[in-house]
Parts: C-alpha cells; sequence; structure tokens
C-alpha cells in the first residue's frame, strides 16, 4: 500500500513537473520574438485607434519597441538573456522530475521566485511606469507558476511522511 501511494504520488509529481518545465521553456521562447509578437498583436487588435487601456499601453510599446530596435538594437540582446534564462532556470527542473526528494530544494527556491516576482514587479512596475493593469498581468505569472510548485511541494512531503525518510527535515 505504501509503495503504491508512493508511486502515484511520483506520477503525479512528474507529470506537473513536466507541464511546469514546458510552460517555463515556452514562456522563455516567446521573448526571443518580442518585436514580431508585439507587432501583430498591435495590427491585430488595431491598437493605434483603440480607447482601451491596455491597448493604448500595447500601442506605447510596440512604438517603443520598434525605436529601440531601429536605432539601438544591442538593448534587446536584455530579452534574449530573459530568454534564455527561463529555459535554464527550467533545466532545474529536470532534477525535480528525476527525484523530487532529493531535489526538494529546487522547488522551494521555485515557490520563493514565484513569490518575489510580487514585489519585483509592484515595484519596480511603479519605478518605471508600468501601469498597474499590467504589474498585475506580470504578477499572473508568478500566482500561476505557485500552483503547480506548491502542488508538487506537498505530494513531496508526503512521499517524505510514507516512506519515513528521516534524513529530510519537512519544513
Amino acid at each position: 500500500m505504501k509503495t503504491q501511494t508512493t508511486h502515484i504520488l511520483t506520477k503525479k509529481i512528474k507529470r506537473i513537473t513536466l507541464l511546469f518545465i514546458l510552460l517555463l521553456v515556452l514562456s522563455g521562447i516567446t521573448a526571443f520574438p518580442l518585436q514580431t509578437e508585439i507587432n501583430f498583436l498591435a495590427d491585430y487588435f488595431n491598437t493605434a485607434t483603440s480607447s482601451s487601456l491596455i491597448f493604448q499601453w500595447m500601442n506605447q510599446v510596440n512604438i517603443a519597441l520598434n525605436n529601440v530596435n531601429q536605432n539601438y538594437p544591442f538593448l534587446t540582446y536584455g530579452t534574449d538573456w530573459l530568454a534564455f534564462s527561463h529555459i535554464i532556470i527550467s533545466l532545474f527542473f529536470i532534477g525535480v522530475y528525476i527525484n523530487p526528494v532529493q531535489n526538494i530544494w529546487v522547488t522551494k527556491v521555485g515557490i520563493i521566485a514565484c513569490l518575489l516576482v510580487f514585489p519585483v514587479a509592484f515595484i519596480a512596475g511603479n519605478y518605471r511606469g508600468i501601469p498597474l493593469f499590467w504589474q498585475l498581468i506580470d504578477c499572473c505569472f508568478g500566482a500561476f507558476g505557485l500552483i503547480p510548485l506548491l502542488l508538487i511541494h506537498k505530494y513531496t512531503h508526503q512521499i517524505i511522511s510514507i516512506s519515513n525518510i528521516s534524513n529530510y527535515k519537512i519544513a
């Protein structure tokens, strides 16, 4: 019974971790073609003539990105590194996929990172003049990232308890 429950929990952890890895990689990959994406959205939603706050903001971002890429293309090198970092961070979660108990520290760091999205979005967003609604959208990445990580953490602790693993402190 103990082994069967552990097997079920491990399977759940693997599925959730794989989904988290894929979404983290996808999130990173979408930062590479930022100019193409924002141009598409601006054209699709016709943001230049919209009175909606979100579309006005998208239009302003589109104009700024076009200006930066035309006059200072080296600045978008920063978003390339942002994309790369998402992909690299996802590699750590392969360890969670392989052995969630041994790599629970990765899950904990991920949870902390998701929580830190909130102060960064509000502090840096306010300082940089990002509209509140966009800061809230940014916070969604932290909130949605927390959900799978908290489940992984919960299931990992259940495995630790069931397996009576004494050398892992349950926090």
